[in-house]
């Protein structure tokens, strides 16, 4: 496995804070629903069964997982706002991309609920003052305390990463 296939725009590097990463940032956030019906559009079943590299997930897994990690996010900035320094719940990401909602529903009610979620979390993010940005969560699996700011810039990654999976796909196979 290259690693150009798996981390097609690289990996995540965090970046000090400013006004101009911190609008860009949540633009790319916003546009995620967007974006990732672009990605997805005429792709038949065939195609979304296709994983995006050997030993990856299908397409159909990706989309579902994005879901999954967004609403997962949305919580922990909901969290990392109203609580002092809260303990985030990790998930096993690769359990939940093998339970029956992923194999038995179609990718169109995930886009769905992207829309929607996005909607509500680009609200959240356009409000965050410049000092909230500071406040913190503990991820216990990383041992560490990260800044909502951190996290921004982690799933503005997260929204560009699996997008390039799906595009990147495409074009190796001339769809």
């Amino acid at each position: 496995m290259t690693e150009a296939l798996k981390y097609p725009i690289g990996k995540y590097n965090a970046q000090p804070f400013s006004t101009e990463l911190k609008e860009e940032w949540i633009t790319i956030i916003s546009k995620l629903p967007d974006n990732l019906i672009s990605a997805v559009e005429g792709l038949n079943e065939n195609k979304l069964q296709t994983p995006y590299r050997e030993e990856g997930w299908t397409v159909v897994q990706l989309v579902h997982h994005i879901a999954d990690s967004h609403i997962n996010a949305y919580t922990r900035f909901k969290l990392g706002l109203t609580e002092e320094n809260p303990t985030i719940k990790p998930y096993e990401e690769k359990e939940w991309a093998l339970l029956a909602d992923t194999k038995q529903i179609p990718i169109s009610v995930s886009i769905n609920l992207l829309v929607a979620l996005h909607t509500r979390w680009t609200t959240i993010l356009e409000n965050i003052t410049d000092e909230e940005w500071n406040r913190t969560v503990v991820h216990p699996e990383h041992g560490k305390q990260m800044t909502l700011w951190f996290l921004l810039g982690m799933y503005a990654w997260h929204s560009q990463h699996h997008v390039a999976h799906i595009t990147q796909l495409r074009k190796r196979n001339n769809w």
